[in-house]
C-alpha cells in the first residue's frame, strides 16, 4: 500500500528505473491488493452465508419438531380418527430440502428412498419447509409419485424380462 501511495517519480528515482515500469509496478500491485480485498469480502460472504445456513437448519429442524410433537400428543376424540391412519410426518433432511429447492426436476435428482420420504411428508409441512404454496408442493409430491410408479415399473419390467431370459435359457 505504501509503494502504491508513494508518487510515481519518487520511486522510479529512488529504484533506479524508468517511470513507466514503476506505474506498471504500482498497477500490478493495486490488482493485487484490489484482489485480496475481493478475496476476504467472499471469504467474509460464504462464512455469512455458512452461518445462515446453519441458522435455516436450525430453524427448519424446529419447526418440523413442533410439527410432529402436537401430532404425537392429539387424542383420537380430537382428530376423529386413529392415529395409525393419520399421516406419518417425517423430517426431510437438508440435502433433500435442498435438492427441492435449487433442482428443476428434484425428483429425477433424488433416490427411490427420498421420493417415498417426500411422499410421506404432510403437504403442509412440506410447503412451510420449502417456503412454497401448497399448490407447488402438492405438484411436487405428484411428480416424485409419478416418478417413483416409473421407476417401479422399470423394475417389474427388469423382472419380467430376466425370468423370460431365464425360461429361455432352460429350453432345450
Amino acid at each position: 500500500k505504501v509503494l502504491i501511495d508513494v508518487p510515481c517519480s519518487d520511486l522510479a528515482e529512488e529504484l533506479a528505473q524508468s517511470q513507466t515500469k514503476i506505474q506498471v509496478l504500482q498497477d500490478t500491485l493495486q490488482q493485487v491488493l484490489g484482489r485480496r480485498e475481493e478475496e476476504r469480502q467472499s471469504r467474509q460472504l460464504l462464512e455469512l452465508y455458512l452461518k445462515a445456513l446453519k441458522n435455516e437448519d436450525s430453524i427448519l429442524s424446529k419447526v418440523a419438531e413442533s410439527e410432529t410433537v402436537p401430532k404425537k400428543e392429539m387424542d383420537v376424540v380430537d382428530t376423529g380418527t386413529s392415529s395409525t391412519s393419520t399421516s406419518a410426518k417425517t423430517v426431510l433432511s437438508h440435502q433433500i430440502l435442498t435438492a427441492l429447492k435449487e433442482k428443476p426436476a428434484p425428483e429425477l435428482c433424488l433416490d427411490s428412498q427420498d421420493l417415498e420420504l417426500v411422499l410421506k411428508e404432510d403437504t403442509q409441512a412440506l410447503a412451510l419447509a420449502l417456503r412454497w404454496d401448497k399448490q407447488k408442493a402438492e405438484a411436487l409430491q405428484r411428480a416424485c409419485d409419478q416418478e417413483l410408479s416409473k421407476r417401479l415399473q422399470q423394475v417389474q419390467t427388469l423382472h419380467s424380462l430376466r425370468s423370460t431370459s431365464k425360461g429361455k435359457k432352460t429350453l432345450p
